[in-house]
């Protein structure tokens, strides 16, 4: 997956959040619904931007890109801010 693959699916998942707090102030939802899936939500964003980060890491220690892997969900809400 190339970059602008990344950028469109971080984009599409944005979209869905805003839609999903949206219907929550709207009453279309409730609380919990809401909340599993932003956590789905964070978890995946936050995985996009780390294969991203690892993507660029490659490209500048002269690696081939294509060859970095996402960390998984556990780790990258590892970690440390």
């Amino acid at each position: 997956m190339d970059d602008t693959k990344i950028f469109e699916r971080i984009d599409s998942l944005v979209a869905e959040e805003h839609e999903l707090r949206q219907r929550r102030t709207q009453g279309q939802i409730d609380a919990d619904a809401e909340s599993d899936r932003l956590a789905e939500l964070e978890q995946t964003l936050d995985q996009c931007w780390d294969l991203l980060r690892r993507r660029r890491a490659a490209r500048a220690a002269g690696e081939d890109p294509e060859e970095a892997r996402a960390g998984s969900g556990n780790q990258v809400e590892g970690y440390l801010q």
